[in-house]
């Protein structure tokens, strides 16, 4: 099946490819058009003098005033061309006048067939804007990237000479072409009969042109009896296409496809379509914006009988019947699979049958339309009478605003006039009367009028009543009490009012229209909008409707649902997982690992493994451990499973299917440092493999499909299992327990752990049919830790270097982030060139980071200045965005850089060269420092990789700690090659992130004793130091604890003097902080809470205290701050005392009676300013500095979450979010490197006597080629599963061993 599909997207492509080739290639088209025009095919708007003309425009005369110029009062010129008949116009030229300074710097084209109906030419979906002169002289000419087909050519100058004024010579450049055209007119059709009673094809090509005058109708349509169908029809201006390869049958219905295409195709322009089918392949082309799709079904032909319709479908037996709406307007060269239908009809052919009134010359359409362009300064002033007979206005429009005025009209009546506005709220249409309050009425009709469609309205004043009638429903009216019975002259404003004049003559409650106007009529009479005079209108293009729709195609991501305005689009991306202006960045982290850092739980989370990119969000299962972070993945047969009665040639198949899709699994695997899959396989007389020759009698498949005979523990490419490689097989003759074939449960589970075969998709077992033969076999879950991307990383040492990689695919968005560190003062950190396009990340100075792109029509530049150099050898990190609506640059934590895209601009980034990552092509300005973790549209660039043969690059970094630490809770982190290591020294924490709280169990005589040495007892840094009355102003002291007992004293520090501060439990279990800090007072108590902390559950306490501001935290919901009395000071503290105290020289009793009950509990991570006593206490007792009386256990305080721990003990809430694991830490430990090495020689002595032993037992059989680990540098750290193989190299990815 896939290769067929394969096949016939092959040669659908390259029928499509064939076809276009074909078409583009008839003959040379870049005649000139202009050079023999007769004078009449000239007009314009206005012409400065007769020497100045319009017809002496023709780019190589000198004739009259050597040129054309507007008046210099016209404000929107524009110069039009009649070309004597509809050509293909492929080029424009144009110069400024003969012998003068008069010329046209930027111009617009328009274009029509009828010279009424205008329509603007477009490129990338905007009205285009052409560079013109720069002199008089000089020819710039343009090639059209597409061509166009007209009559009627209308140029609009922009912006003239800036040294003197608007002046114009022109030339066409184009050709014939031939146009076969068939006028529909909405009651007729074209029927081509076929030679036989059906036809059933394997391959379709239908092509043709149209211009319709309504926004429904039927184009083309035929059908079989058994009820194959192809239907293209115009449904609200877009074109469907219906098709159906299946028969009628009950099990097919509802397998037939439906495609939409194009938008607004009812504006009376010619639009192409071509469909072409191969088998179910079908490709739907509507000016040029092509859909690939695939029809359901089993069938490949398409069943037609009797024939094929055009323009409508006629009901057999009943002539001038039709079944649905017919169309209505122009079809161009219709064409069925090389059949020219209409010069088919046109010659009388007997194959073409003609129902109704078709001709062969296409009817010009006599509507005009207007188009508001501004909503604060568009109107339109036209007069009126209304009296005994009424008041009508009758008019379409259509928009894509909800709110604006469309029209205001004053009427008069005893004795104060009012006003009848009639405007656009909410996409409803209300009418509303406004004079005095008492006089207000309103009434509603319509709803979603904001579609883009056109709508009719008709308002009617009669016989003092007011009657709005809204497209084909129901009149509403209301009645008008006083009006004048005589006739008054009046003024209508359409669109909104004149800036200029009073509010009452003209109301606007709301904003203008903006949007399009046509068959106007007041009081039935039609006005005919050309010869409206200049004064009685602003901002108001006339003969084009403008509107466009900016949701085809929808430019927003992630099925963000498109809606627009007049001027520009939004997306509601509600329920896509994804935000911004285009719905292009993930609202959920890419990675279990991240969510560890914000201090979360084990749980199953919502992730987005490639972020921005196109695979979309999903859950996994995050299992948080003390030092990793497992992303667990389940499938569908979890439980063990009984395999009995099966056999190599009918193995038991089991097929497994994951949570996530097997794209998701892919990117899981790949983007992890490590991943790994148990296998629970327990047999009795069941082999994995043939005694004899080594058949695999059972075997799994990877996620690729291909089929694998290792089993869990062993290297891919080895028929072996986990018990070869131990050396601990129950008979050494095999190489797996099962292949003993013993009548006895054996076990050949292991873990699979090479990525590149993760996960196990399906598993065959095949040796289960003879008796007592029996298997339970048992699939784990796939878990994975780390992001092997992270820290990928390379160095730039020369100027003159960079790394290359493929062009950037970034039309419409690109989002980038990366790491960088250096000393140098500027650098580009990538570039990315088109032709005219670009797009460049770049320092250029030591504080200011630029993102430059260029989309043609001049560079945009975001840049961020940073108050602090960026040179300081630290990681810092940037992320910039370019999309359609705008583009942002955020640099660390500094103000986010935001820039909107105008919205009549070209979106589309055209780039060709290579990416250059640390350069350019010019190979100057390149970048020097260390670059990591480039991440662009979700896919991270492996830097590392390519730095290896690239010259003037390394691989690698020497520094890996961020800005934003790695290492909680104060750790330090140190730099290294790859890698870096937390030193957790000053702090009360452990473990390689220092996140391992390190607790004790304390009786009630169990205290810790802690001397304070001089850097302790105070402040810590130099400046407070130096200032004697700050010295001994401030202590930092945080602690956890678990205790059921009340009162009791978990911590106490003392100084010379007899001042003292404690933490302790009261009597009822509230937590009290006592101060003791002048001798003469009494000590003050605070009680951050009343309830009881002796509740047996696991407490934080954090107590800030800085000169009389007193800051106490409980676990993360009680923050109470406090002040002490003016004067305290606390001298410098010489003892700090964890649990029982005796009496001694204390006066505050309360203190010492509580003290001599000490603590009953578990005490965890008390750390007093930089001092951390229990800490000391338990790893090193013979530091002079600690002594411990009593019993002291170390205990885990009922296992501590590393989330409680990162909460309240660190500093800083920001967490290292994004990053992976500690790799390699403590590798610096010189005894673990050489118990290691005599690990792994006494292990190769071990593996060399069983090798010996075997191959003298099989002499016979040739001995496998010996497998050599890769050395590993040594690790503080276990792995989860057998470091020494390391699995995941490229070394092994190409070998492959024998037995």
């Amino acid at each position: 099946m896939g290769f067929h599909n394969g096949i016939g997207i092959f040669l659908l492509t390259t029928l499509s490819i064939l076809t276009s080739v074909l078409s583009a290639s008839n003959y040379y088209c870049e005649e000139p058009l202009v050079a023999s025009l007769p004078s009449d095919s000239f007009q314009n708007s206005s012409k400065s003098s007769d020497r100045r003309s319009p017809h002496f425009a023709k780019l190589n005369k000198r004739d009259g005033g050597g040129g054309w110029s507007p008046n210099r009062e016209d404000h929107q010129p524009w110069l039009q061309l009649d070309l004597r008949d509809r050509l293909k116009v492929t080029a424009i030229a144009t110069k400024g006048c003969w012998g003068s300074s008069d010329w046209v710097t930027r111009y617009q084209l328009q274009y029509s067939d009828s010279g009424q109906t205008w329509r603007p030419y477009r490129q990338e979906n905007v009205v285009w804007t052409f560079a013109g002169n720069t002199d008089a002289d000089t020819v710039v000419q343009h090639k059209l990237p597409h061509s166009i087909r007209t009559r009627y050519l209308r140029l609009l100058p922009l912006e003239g000479s800036p040294r003197g004024g608007m002046g114009l010579r022109l030339e066409v450049y184009g050709c014939t072409y031939k146009s076969d055209v068939a006028d529909f007119d909405g009651r007729s059709a074209l029927l081509y009969r076929f030679n036989q009673k059906s036809t059933s094809t394997v391959k379709d090509v239908i092509s043709l042109r149209f211009r319709s005058h309504q926004a429904e109708g039927v184009l083309v349509h035929g059908e079989g009896q058994r009820g194959d169908f192809i239907t293209l029809e115009l449904q609200r201006g877009r074109l469907s296409l219906h098709l159906n390869l299946d028969d009628a049958k009950p099990q097919s219905s509802g397998r037939s496809s439906s495609v939409i295409s194009g938008s607004l195709l009812d504006d009376h322009h010619w639009h192409s379509v071509q469909i072409e089918r191969f088998n179910k392949h079908i490709n739907f082309s509507v000016d040029g914006h092509t859909q690939h799709f695939r029809s359901p079904g089993q069938e490949d032909t398409l069943e037609i009988d009797y024939e094929l319709s055009f323009g409508g479908i006629p009901l057999p037996g009943k002539p001038g019947t039709f079944l649905r709406e017919n169309f209505h307007g122009c079809i161009e060269n219709l064409n069925y699979n090389g059949v020219s239908v209409i010069d088919m009809a046109k010659r009388r052919k007997p194959q073409i049958y003609t129902v109704g009134n078709v001709t062969f010359s296409c009817s010009e359409y006599s509507s005009v339309a207007v188009t508001f362009l501004n909503s604060t300064s568009s109107f339109l002033a036209l007069p009126a009478e209304y009296g005994t007979e009424s008041l009508s206005v009758r008019l379409q429009f259509r928009t894509w605003n909800q709110e604006g005025l469309l029209f205001s009209v004053q009427l008069f009546r005893d004795p104060d006039p009012i006003n009848l506005l009639v405007q656009l709220s909410q996409a409803r249409l209300l009418l509303s009367l406004s004079g005095e309050p008492q006089h207000y009425a309103q009434l509603l009709n319509g709803q979603s009028l904001s579609d883009g469609q056109w709508h009719s309205i008709d308002v009617v004043v009669k016989s003092q009543k007011v009657s709005l009638r809204v497209d084909n429903r129901r009149p509403v009216t209301m009645e008008i009490s006083g009006l004048s019975n005589s006739v008054q002259k009046t003024t209508i404003y359409f669109g909104g009012c004149p800036l200029s004049q009073s509010s009452f003559v003209c109301e606007n409650p709301s904003r203008g229209f903006q949007g399009c106007f046509r068959l106007l009529f007041i009081n039935n009479h039609p006005v005919n909008f050309l010869q409206v005079q200049q004064e009685n209108f602003s901002q108001i293009s006339f003969d084009v409707c403008s509107i466009q729709d900016r949701c085809l195609p929808s430019l927003c991501e992630h099925g963000g649902q498109c809606m627009q305005s007049w001027e520009q689009f939004y997306c509601d991306c509600s329920g896509t997982g994804y935000t911004g202006a285009t719905c292009h960045n993930s609202i959920y982290e890419r990675s279990c690992e991240a969510f560890r850092k914000t201090g979360s739980k084990s749980g199953v989370f919502t992730i987005d493994l490639d972020g921005s990119g196109p695979l979309e969000h999903t859950q996994v299962n995050c299992t948080v451990t003390e030092d990793k972070v497992w992303t667990v993945v389940e499938h569908d047969h979890t439980r063990p499973i009984d395999v009995r009665g099966s056999t190599p040639q009918s193995p038991f198949v089991l097929i497994f299917n994951y949570t996530i899709s097997q794209y998701h699994l892919r990117s899981l695997v790949t983007s992890s440092e490590h991943c790994q899959q148990e296998v629970i396989y327990r047999c009795r007389k069941s082999r994995l493999f043939d005694t004899w020759d080594g058949t695999p009698l059972s075997w799994w498949l990877d996620r690729d499909g291909v089929k694998r005979t290792y089993w869990g523990g062993f290297l891919p490419g080895l028929q072996q299992c986990s018990c070869s490689l131990d050396g601990n097989c129950r008979d050494m003759n095999y190489f797996c327990n099962c292949d003993a074939d013993q009548d006895t449960w054996v076990n050949d589970t292991g873990m699979l752990s090479y990525k590149d075969h993760l996960p196990l998709s399906e598993i065959a077992i095949g040796d289960t049919n003879r008796t007592n033969s029996q298997a339970v076999l048992q699939i784990g879950l796939l878990h994975c830790y780390g992001d092997r991307f992270f820290w990928n990383s390379a160095s730039f040492y020369q100027e003159s270097s960079y790394l290359h990689f493929p062009t950037l695919q970034a039309e419409l968005s690109i989002d980038i982030s990366l790491f960088f560190k250096t000393s140098a003062l500027s650098g580009v950190l990538l570039e990315n060139l088109g032709v005219r396009d670009f797009i460049r990340l770049e320092i250029s100075s030591p504080s200011t980071v630029n993102f430059t792109f260029d989309l043609g029509d001049g560079p945009v530049v975001l840049t961020t200045q940073s108050p602090v150099a960026l040179n300081d050898r630290q990681w810092h990190y940037i992320r910039a965005e370019r999309n359609v609506k705008e583009a942002s640059l955020q640099v660390d934590s500094l103000p986010l850089q935001l820039t909107e895209a105008p919205s009549q601009k070209p979106y589309h980034l055209q780039l060709r060269s290579q990416l250059f990552v640390g350069g350019t092509a010019s190979r100057q300005r390149g970048f020097l420092g260390c670059l990591r973790a480039l991440t662009i549209n979700g896919v991270t660039f492996d830097l590392s990789e390519r730095a290896k043969t690239t010259p003037g690059v390394n691989s690698g970094c020497p520094g890996h700690c961020s800005s934003n630490s790695v290492c909680h809770n104060g750790g330090r982190c140190v730099e290294e090659r790859s890698g870096y290591t937390c030193d957790c020294t000053l702090t009360a924490f452990d473990g390689p992130h220092c996140t391992t709280a390190l607790a004790a169990s304390f009786e009630s005589g169990s205290s810790v004793l802690y001397t304070l040495q001089e850097p302790f007892s105070g402040i810590l840094n130099e400046e407070a130091r130096q200032s004697p009355e700050v010295t001994k102003s401030q202590e930092e002291v945080s602690l956890g604890f678990l205790t059921h007992h009340a009162p009791a004293l978990l911590l106490t520090a003392h100084t010379l003097d007899q001042r003292h501060m404690a933490v302790m439990l009261a009597s009822n279990g509230s937590l009290q902080i006592r101060y003791l800090l002048n001798q003469e007072a009494a000590a003050e108590v605070f009680s951050p809470m009343s309830a009881s902390l002796a509740d047996g559950r696991f407490h934080w306490v954090k107590i800030n205290r800085k000169g009389q501001e007193l800051l106490v935290q409980i676990d993360s919901t009680i923050s109470k701050q406090y002040r002490l009395s003016r004067g305290s000071a606390l001298s410098p503290v010489r003892m700090v005392i964890l649990g029982r105290i005796q009496g001694g020289d204390i006066d505050d009793n309360e203190l010492v009676h509580t003290g001599l009950r000490g603590f009953i509990g578990c005490l965890s991570s008390v750390q007093y300013n930089q001092a951390t006593p229990l800490k000391a206490a338990l790893q090193n007792r013979q530091n002079p500095l600690v002594t411990v009386i009593g019993r002291l256990e170390a205990s885990g305080c009922g296992m501590i979450s590393s989330s409680n721990t990162h909460t309240l003990s660190e500093d800083s809430a920001k967490s290292d979010s994004g990053k992976d694991p500690l790799k390699n830490a403590d590798q610096n430990d010189v005894a673990l490197i050489g118990g290691v090495v005599a690990a792994v020689v006494f292990i190769t002595l071990c593996a060399l006597a069983v090798i010996i032993r075997f191959l003298f037992r099989h002499r016979q059989t040739p001995a496998p080629p010996g497998i050599t680990p890769k050395t590993h540098r040594p690790s503080m750290e276990r792995p989860p599963y057998r470091p020494e193989l390391d699995l995941h190299k490229p070394q092994h990815d190409s070998k492959e061993y024998y037995i």
